[in-house]
């Protein structure tokens, strides 16, 4: 297992939506830059001590002085938010003036750095909701302008907002034609708006954008305020679309300046060029086209200049696929890069450079030129992004040098590209220089070469012309230079446009590539001291830095988060170009462009290899060369990629006794010159002492002896550190010097002390009177001082003889003694280290020379070892030099027979002993030296079995075999000669021969014989056996045509010969013998012949030369396994992550592995370092493999890796495939875990590589589930069992025993902290169970003992009968307490679902409008508003539509329609329900005319409003719906609210409906009566003891491939229930109406060869009486992990007559019986019992339903965040509040203002009913309303609870609870105070917010009106309206009559009119 680390989160995060910029800190070394500069030399003037301090990262990219007026202007007016740095800079100022107080100045000064140091940037951060599509900086003000989706962002140069623009969505629709408000189309709908465009306009202070709504229309924004609009025309037509409305067409613009020919003024107008690509029919076809920015002539603003451009899309869509990615402009031209294909069939991109002139008006000197980049063969012809810029003087000279580029100089400006290869994964790029001069020379040359030379260059043709239909030649004209001279930007006359051929591309070798690790997508160029750096950002959110030299090469990474997104192709610096702007998804970066402060000594500074960077020597310090003050003075600055540092060159003495102290002169070359203010010291060790300096020599005291350390043991010297510092505290040099130690120089060698002595490097001499090795001292002289390097006159011992000792033999040794004269008369002793124990003397020749007599050595270990001797002075026991060396050697040792012993070298003198049979010393052997050895031995034979034909080898091992090759002079083996193969021989040990064929009919079995030379013979003891190999069978018989299949050959004696005497082929494919014996196996070579599959082929086995044996048509080559996905495609750098690899042809494959290579950080994969993680994959079919992920070791956190798979010899890369850093998680911010309640762990980067399904956390001992995995939260539910700490201690106290909290991702394990567990609800169980049961059951206890004393003597049987029925009513009510106590126990899981997977399944407003209106209708969901289906016949429907035309005229007659309603409303048998569905079907009519709906609902209502008040009870209005007018205004909340339940409360409603499904799905439901055990209606609970299990069914959905999906069910589900399950898990991203419906499916459970169909009732059905039992999947013992098969039902005769079958069989199985699920109703009692029946029976079959009360308070408690989350949606005034509430609230408000009796309380009840209860109460209880969701029975009974809740928070009136109060009312009686609060701050909210004009909300409705009327039945609904007029003709009639308005109208006529046509009948007409 891997363990990680906790990491602890950053001291300050801010969220992605703040305005603000988040500021990263910087290393804690970075308050060394201030220390420094508190530690500057006071001589230094104080003005260069601020600006020091300046130029930290605290201030960014100001300038010192700069930086020095902020400082001012922060004194004096607090300009900064840290409010330390006002102080500060009062601090520095008083620095500045006050150098005298500079001291405590100092101190306070450090002090309020520390302070504000956690504000410092290290780089600064601006996250956008919305992807950023361009970036642009205002060059004059340094502002930044992000053009977002929706959104225009104003910052400042520090990344602050200064202002937003909302762009977008906007309606919009591919097929409108702006403006919007002339479309009628239907498809109109809210649409992001891209954009496109960005470019400053600094000249009028504007910023031009282009967005992809209104067909590319842009506008013109005012750069000091974006939210300014300076000029916007939607009206101007298609003149005006600039931009493209598709995603993913790239835009680029440029500004330029325009001189019209014709304008007497000859005044420049500005303009921009814009190039885009084609995005399709609805798209601008011009490619290029120059934009007007003023009004002139009969041109308008945005209008393209060039009428007939002549590059254009059209029509060549096909042929041309522009990606534009730059543009600008240079010395008149204008340049536009990007990449296209050449047109025709060919689909490659390539990367072209367009050149027009500036002044060009009809780009008739447009031209083409392509470019090629490459690299080692490889082509970049993508281009991604460039940037244009000077070169440099160092780049310039190295592109001079390399002969590429033709002539460079540095202002010449060159284009810089990153190009990739094409095709849309491709992970290679490079970066590419192009001159711009070369690039103008090549062009020139085009158009010469077309206008002067027909189009030829050497010959060949080089120029065609694109966007042309004509295939001829664009050259045919041939002009003189002179015209083409004049006319350098061309003309009409001249051919145009113009492209170069591919052979006359412009080449350049790529000057920097990479590979792997994202492609390079942005390129932004810096030159620092003539040095030029590129910054290239990737594919995965990098950006690195590459010094651009003769060879180039990456050194650092730009700092920042590595988001893994795309880099964008706008990088660029700021005014000071000291900070590079990083643009990515969602986010901008300002990172400074060097981080050298962060070196704090020269080393790691020139580690860095930066050029930015250089080490400042006398500042000490790493800095940019304008930081260091004293840069220009020689080796003053450092540059960093020289990697040199100020060196200690040498001392002088280069060292010194330690006995001793002098000056020390030091050379230090590189050392800058030093002023006469410069202080200079040096420190060796701890001894400090002044220095001078002389030319670059510094002359420093050494510290006296007793200061110097002590020389450690087994040295003679110690080195001490000595160190240069220049101004007290910069250290400019260091380097060790050695002081020496001669009294410890002989510890080197004490066995020659005197040459160790005077041979060191040290000055010491050697004293052979006393025998001391000290100081050189030019005073001592005489013969007896040996002086520093002469050691030729040491007294010594050397030169033995001999020098070849045998062992176990005493060897008289003499030697020479040399220089000895002070030794005269000595005597010596000599010994060795080999035999401590003895010192023998030393005997004295005739001479120099000395003999001993030897020793007895015993040596065994190896043949031969060196000795050597040392030799002291007997009288003294000094040693004296020697260097006596011998060899001792053993005989015995490798020479065990005659043979090698006689083979031993002469000079060892060794012979065989016969009486010891040894081989020994010559002089060791007692008796003669044999002359013969003895006769050969055979001690085995290797193989014993050969076949028939011979043609092996034979190894016969053994002793004696001869001394040499030659001396073997006969083998055979059974009788039968064997060749010797002499290249094998082993000196007497062993022999190899080659074996013969044997005679037919000659014995088969025999000795193997060998003859050495002298006739010896030796004889085996075992027989070697002729036998026949016969292979019979090969397994397996197939494999994969690359080989690497490991086949088995069986047979009859195949282990004949060895294993290098066979080899194997398959039809000549070879076959590598990995294994042999009675089986052989082998390994297939791939397979080269063309036909695939091949047939099955002979598998040979060759046994030697000569035998041949094969098995026929054994072995089949198929094709090899192909890949075709695999999932999941990241994993963690812990691994273990479980990877699914899918394909074909797995079934072959024997081996399956996977491998992780780590890439090189800039060279892509590499063999080194390579972790390999080999693992045999679980081969689920032949369809399937799965591995776990290795685990990776990183080096650094960039680091990629690439996946591949080995499949036998397949090898295929799994990509794409990533790995992650593993993630970080932070410490617990609670520690103590409540049973059923959720915890969360909070970190980052957790959902990168993981899910929730496969993590796993653990709570000591016991796992508990991971119900939701976040990026930066992990979710998790209570363990399921009380957990233990994983320790052996057990403790009694769970509450207060720590348990480590583990979480587990594959490998990787992270102990996130210590928790507590807690129990809930423990205390509340007491309350209830106690009351409940115990004081009732002793209240009958006792009652039951009285009746005994009254009635023992009568009724002695009656009372054993209670008190039998008592037992078993305790014993019952204990076990039901005990089971409901552990429920309560288990965890509760939280139910947030991932909305992320799905997204919520809103109706459409049709859908959502009909339900509201009609679903509540007695025909329902047949109701004819929803079907939309008239009857009417065909030739009567136009006179129809007609007359519905004219109804709806009449309608929108205002006084008709209050006469109708009113008229409708009086008649009695106009009942409830004929006015709600009437005021549906007026709202769906007007729906066109929402305003005038709402004039005439307003009017209905003040009428209403004026019943009410004048009956003296006005509380009583809008409770009912009982006039048209209520449901009228119900209807118009419900179309105002649409969009308000979409955007912000529909979430919350999905999630509470979703948790509520789930709770109740936990547990069993009763399919039958409809009662759960979770819910929260007490008149729905499931009041019975259902035993039940989780199980997880792995499902697969027939015909819809192989994915197995686990489902969750009970096994006490009904199998319709089971097929519920099944399918909303299956089809889960599919909303409720799309999905099959379970009568539609079958389920097949296959437990074996044989599938069942599961159903609900079947002949297998149990029966209890006349009950009859639904099937559940216990009563078919389904069983955890069983797999079920899910089919739909074909709509086939076949499947018709199987399911009416079914039908029938269902039928006759009810036909006497009734159905129950889990429980029985308890008056249905079972007529097989007797009627009499016992009381315990009785008893046994009521449930006691109150003891189950407590899964209400269960099942509330989990559920209550989700009802707080939906109250809060739809009750938070701070939000958003739709303008309808705002608007109608304000109506009620004004109207009780004009009525005396109405208050306050009438006010909020008038409220109350006209919105919670008439729309939020009914959207709640009918989420179906709004969802595409199905509501079950269960579930709508616990939406009720929560409805009635919110009902009663809505209320003024107190509710009195007692014990009596229904269980619902109790359930949430605690949290109702809070929700009346809730309501009342809403009501207030809403009244204090800005009024909604009449103006504003009749603009709201028309939008909605426009949006949506022409999707509803209007038609239908004029129709049934007509129906109401029809029914009550006379009465309308008779009303219209009598009103005088009516009449003057002459409405009663047009209704007539109406009726005669719609009822096609007479009329009064």
């Amino acid at each position: 297992m891997v363990r990680r680390r906790l990491v602890f989160p950053p001291r300050f995060s801010q969220s992605a939506s703040s305005d603000r910029p988040r500021r990263r800190l910087l290393p804690p070394q970075d308050s060394s830059l201030l220390r420094r500069t508190l530690r500057a030399p006071r001589s230094r003037s104080p003005k260069l001590r601020c600006e020091l301090f300046c130029t930290s990262p605290f201030f960014g990219d100001l300038s010192p002085t700069a930086c020095v007026s902020f400082l001012l202007s922060s004194a004096l007016r607090g300009g900064t938010d840290i409010w330390p740095l006002r102080v500060l800079a009062l601090l520095l100022l008083l620095l500045l003036f006050c150098q005298e107080m500079a001291g405590w100045v100092q101190a306070v000064l450090f002090l309020l750095w520390s302070v504000s140091a956690d504000g410092s940037a290290g780089f600064l951060e601006f996250p956008t909701d919305t992807r950023i599509n361009n970036v642009v900086q205002d060059p004059v003000t340094g502002r930044i302008y992000l053009g977002a989706v929706n959104a225009i962002y104003q910052l400042d140069a520090f990344l602050k907002q200064q202002a937003k623009a909302e762009t977008g969505p906007k309606k919009d629709a591919r097929s409108c034609t702006p403006p919007v408000s002339t479309c009628t189309s239907t498809e109109l709908k809210d649409t992001n708006n891209v954009n496109k465009l960005l470019l400053v306009h600094p000249t009028n202070g504007s910023l031009i954008v282009c967005g992809s709504v209104y067909r590319g229309i842009c506008s013109l924004l005012n750069l000091s305020n974006v939210n300014q609009e300076i000029y916007y025309s939607d009206s101007k037509g298609e003149r005006t679309y600039a931009a493209s409305i598709e995603e993913n067409v790239s835009v680029v613009g440029v500004m330029a300046t325009f001189q019209f020919k014709d304008n007497p003024d000859k005044k420049p107008f500005y303009v921009f060029l814009i190039g885009k690509g084609y995005g399709g029919q609805e798209d601008n076809p011009k490619l290029i086209t120059t934009r007007i920015l003023e009004n002139y002539k009969e041109w308008v603003v945005f209008e393209s200049i060039v009428e007939a451009s002549p590059v254009q899309a059209i029509p060549f869509a096909p042929m041309y696929q522009h990606q534009f990615r730059f543009a600008f402009k240079d010395s008149g031209f204008v340049y536009f890069l990007f990449s296209r294909t050449r047109g025709g069939s060919d689909n490659k991109n390539f990367t072209f450079l367009s050149r027009l002139c500036e002044k060009d008006e009809s780009y008739y000197s447009y031209t083409e030129l392509q470019l090629n980049c490459s690299r080692n063969g490889v082509q970049y012809n993508k281009v991604q992004a460039a940037y244009v810029t000077e070169p440099g003087k160092e780049l310039a000279r190295a592109m001079l040098d390399s002969g590429q580029y033709g002539t460079v100089t540095v202002w010449d400006k060159v284009l810089f590209i990153v190009a990739s290869p094409d095709g849309e994964d491709a992970t290679d790029s490079a970066l590419c220089m192009y001159p711009l001069k070369r690039i103008n020379e090549r062009v020139e040359d085009i158009l010469n070469a077309c206008y002067t030379d027909y189009g030829k260059i050497g010959g060949r043709p080089a120029v065609y012309s694109p966007y042309k239909s004509s295939t001829d030649n664009p050259c045919e004209n041939h002009h003189t230079k002179d015209i083409v001279d004049q006319n350098r930007c061309g003309a009409e006359f001249l051919r145009y446009p113009l492209a170069s051929r591919p052979q006359f591309a412009l080449q350049a070798e790529a000057v920097f590539s990479r590979q792997g690790r994202g492609h390079l997508t942005a390129v932004a160029i810096a030159v620092e001291n003539d040095h030029t750096i590129a910054f290239l950002g990737n594919s995965v959110g990098e950006v690195v830095k590459v010094h651009l030299s003769s060879s180039p090469d990456v050194y650092i990474r730009v700092p920042g988060d590595t988001t893994g997104d795309r880099v964008n192709k706008n990088l660029f610096f700021d005014k000071t170009q000291s900070h590079l702007y990083i643009t990515t998804e969602k986010k901008i970066t300002k990172v400074p462009v060097q981080s050298c402060h962060q070196k704090t000594d020269c080393e790691s500074c020139m580690a860095l290899k930066d050029p930015y960077c250089g080490w400042c020597v006398l500042e000490g310090r790493c800095t940019r060369r304008s930081e260091c003050s004293r840069a220009e003075e020689k080796n003053g600055w450092l540059w960093s990629p020289k990697q040199q540092c100020v060196k200690i060159v040498s001392f002088h003495p280069p060292n010194l006794s330690c006995k001793r102290s002098q000056q020390v002169e030091i050379n230090i070359p590189s050392l800058p010159s030093v002023r006469d203010f410069d202080r200079i010291h040096c420190t060796v060790g701890l001894f400090k002492s002044k220095a001078t300096m002389a030319d670059s020599m510094v002359s420093c005291s050494l510290p006296p002896p007793e200061e110097i350390p002590t020389t450690p043991p087994q040295q003679d010297f110690v080195a001490v550190l000595v160190r240069v510092f220049v101004n007290d505290s910069v250290e400019v040099a260091s380097r060790e010097y050695d002081f020496y130690n001669c009294a410890a120089a002989i510890r080197k060698a004490e066995n020659t002390p005197c040459t160790a002595c005077v041979s060191r490097p040290w000055a010491c001499q050697w004293n052979t009177a006393d025998h001391t090795c000290s100081d050189m001292n030019d005073n001592e002289k005489g013969p007896n001082i040996i002086k520093h390097k002469q050691a030729k006159n040491c007294p010594r011992f050397e030169n033995p003889d001999p020098v070849l000792i045998p062992v176990g033999f005493k060897t008289r040794i003499s030697f020479e003694g040399v220089n000895l004269q002070a030794y005269k008369d000595r005597d010596f002793t000599i010994g060795t280290e080999l035999m401590k124990q003895f010192e023998d003397d030393v005997k004295t020749e005739e001479g120099p020379f000395f003999s001993f007599g030897g020793y007895m050595f015993s040596y065994d270990k190896t043949q031969e070892t060196s000795v050597l001797f040392h030799i002291k002075d007997k009288a003294t026991e000094k040693k004296i030099d020697s260097t006596l060396n011998v060899t001792l050697y053993n005989c015995s040792l490798g020479r065990e027979d005659c043979s090698l012993c006689k083979n031993a070298d002469s000079k060892y003198q060794c012979v065989w002993c016969a009486r010891t049979r040894s081989c020994v010393f010559e002089k060791l052997c007692l008796t003669d030296e044999a002359q013969e050895c003895p006769d050969p031995g055979i001690s085995a034979i290797i193989p014993c079995y050969g076949p028939l034909k011979g043609g092996i080898s034979v190894t016969i091992k053994g002793s004696n075999l001869g001394i040499q090759k030659e001396d073997i002079k006969r083998i055979t083996v059974a009788g039968v000669p064997c060749i010797q193969q002499e290249e094998k021989y082993s000196v007497s040990t062993s022999v190899v021969c080659e074996i013969g064929a044997v005679e037919p009919h000659s014995p088969s079995k025999g000795v193997v014989e060998v003859e050495v030379k002298g006739g010896k013979r030796g004889t085996s003891s075992v027989f070697f056996n002729y036998r026949d190999p016969k292979p019979d069978v090969v397994h397996p018989s197939r494999g994969p045509r690359a080989g690497g299949t490991v086949i088995t050959i069986t047979g009859t004696n195949l282990d004949t010969g060895s294993k290098e005497d066979i080899h194997i082929t398959v039809d000549g494919v070879p076959c590598r013998v990995e294994e042999f014996g009675k089986q052989i196996t082998c390994k297939v070579g791939p397979y080269r012949g063309e036909k695939v599959p091949s047939d099955f082929l002979p598998v040979v086995v060759h046994y030697g030369k000569h035998t041949r044996t094969q098995v026929s048509a054994a072995f089949q080559f198929s094709n090899n396994p192909v890949i075709t996905d695999h999932h999941p495609r990241d994993s963690f750098d812990c691994g273990g992550r479980k990877i699914t690899v899918m394909g074909s042809g797995f079934a072959l494959i024997q081996r399956a592995t996977i491998r992780v290579k780590a890439a090189d950080e800039w060279s892509g994969p590499t063999t080194q370092n390579t972790a390999e993680f080999v693992q045999e994959a679980v081969i689920k079919n032949d369809t399937t493999l799965q591995f776990l992920s290795p685990v990776v070791d990183r080096k650094y956190e960039s680091q990629s890796f690439s996946m591949s798979i080995h499949l036998d010899n397949v090898v295929d890369k799994l990509s794409p495939f990533e790995y992650h850093r593993d993630p970080d998680f932070f410490p617990l911010s609670n520690t103590v875990i409540i049973e059923n309640s959720v915890f969360i762990v909070t970190g980052r980067g957790f959902s990168k590589a993981m899910t929730a399904k496969e993590a796993q956390a653990f709570v000591g001992d016991v796992p508990c589930n991971v119900n939701t995995l976040q990026d930066d939260k992990l979710f998790l539910d209570p363990p399921t069992t009380t957990p233990r700490s994983r320790s052996k201690r057990q403790r009694r106290d769970i509450a207060s025993e720590p348990l480590d909290l583990l979480i587990k991702f594959g490998h990787g394990e992270w102990l996130v902290g210590s928790v507590h567990y807690e129990r809930k609800y423990e205390v509340k169980l007491d309350k209830i169970i106690i009351p409940a049961v115990v004081v009732p059951m002793l209240l009958i206890i006792a009652i039951s003992i009285v009746c005994y004393r009254r009635k023992s003597q009568q009724a002695e049987r009656e009372y054993e009968k209670v008190k039998h029925q008592l037992e078993n009513l305790e014993e019952s009510v204990r076990d039901r307490c005990k089971k409901e106590f552990t429920d309560l126990m288990i965890e509760m899981e939280d139910h947030t679902n991932d909305l992320s997977e799905g997204r919520i399944p809103f109706l459409d407003y049709k859908t959502y409008t009909d339900r509201v209106f009609f679903l509540p209708s007695k025909d329902g969901a047949n109701d004819v508003m929803i079907t939309g289906k008239l009857d009417i016949p065909e030739a009567r429907k136009a006179i129809v539509a007609q007359a519905l035309n004219q109804f709806s005229n009449l309608l929108n007659s205002k006084t008709f329609l209050i006469t109708f309603i009113r008229t409708l409303e009086a008649r009695p048998d106009f009942n409830a329900r004929a006015k709600v569905y009437c005021a549906s079907l007026l709202t769906v009519a007007l729906h066109g005319k929402l305003e005038y709906y709402t004039d005439i609902m307003r009017t209905l209502l003040l009428g209403l409003m004026e019943e009410y008040v004048q009956s003296k009870n006005p509380k009583l209005m809008l409770r009912r719906s009982e006039t048209v007018v209520e449901r009228m205004l119900c209807n118009w909340m419900s179309i105002c609210l649409y969009q308000f339940l979409k955007d912000s409360a529909g979430e919350p409603l999905y999630k509470l409906f979703r948790a509520i499904k789930h709770q109740i799905e936990k547990g069993p439901v009763d399919a039958q009566v409809k009662k759960a055990k979770y819910t929260l209606n007490d008149t729905g609970l499931l009041g019975d003891d259902v035993e039940y299990c989780m199980l997880t069914l792995q499902v697969l959905v027939q015909g819809e491939g192989p994915d197995i999906t686990p489902v969750k069910v009970l096994d006490c589900d009904t199998i319709s229930q089971v097929k519920e399950k099944i399918i909303e898990q299956v089809y889960k991203n599919l909303p409720y109406s799309q999905r099959p419906k379970v009568e539609s499916v079958t389920l097949e459970w296959r437990p074996g060869s044989t599938g069942q169909i599961l159903s609900d009732l079947d002949v297998t059905s149990q029966k209890e009486g006349r009950w009859r039992r639904l099937n559940t999947l216990a009563h078919y013992n389904v069983r955890d992990n069983a797999t079920l098969v899910l089919s739909r039902l074909l709509h086939t005769q076949q499947s018709y007559d199987q399911n009416h079958d079914n039908h029938e069989e269902r039928n006759a199985l009810l036909e006497d019986d009734k159905v129950f699920h889990l429980v029985r109703p308890a008056d249905e009692l079972d007529e097989m019992k007797s009627k009499r029946g016992s009381i315990k029976d009785k008893s046994m079959t009521k449930a006691i339903t109150e003891i189950y009360l407590t899964r209400l308070l269960s099942v509330k408690g989990t559920l209550q965040q989700f009802v707080d989350d939906f109250f809060r949606s739809v009750l938070c005034s701070a939000t958003e509040v739709p303008p309808a509430v705002k608007y109608f609230f304000d109506f009620l408000d004004e109207q009780a203002l004009k009525h005396e009796n109405v208050d306050e309380e009438t006010i909020h009840i008038w409220k109350t009913n006209s919105l919670p209860l008439r729309f939020w109460v009914n959207i709640l209880k009918n989420p179906h309303f709004i969802f595409d969701v199905h509501v079950t029975e269960v579930v709508d009974a616990s939406l009720s609870v929560i409805a009635q809740t919110f009902m009663d928070a809505c209320t003024k009136s107190e509710h009195k609870l007692s014990r009596d109060s229904p269980s619902n009312k109790l359930l949430y009686a605690k949290e109702i105070s809070s929700y009346k609060k809730m309501v009342d701050e809403y009501y207030k909210g809403i009244r204090i917010m800005v009024p909604v004009s009449d103006q504003d909300m009749n603009t709201h409705l028309a939008e909605v009106s426009r949006a949506h009327t022409d999707k509803l039945n209007t038609q239908v609904a004029l129709h049934q309206l007509y129906q109401y007029a029809s029914k009550y003709y006379k009465e309308i009639v008779q009303s219209l009559d009598e009103d005088p308005a009516a009449q003057s109208k002459q409405l009663t006529l047009r209704l007539q009119q109406i009726a005669s046509a719609l009822e096609n009948k007479v009329t009064d007409l």
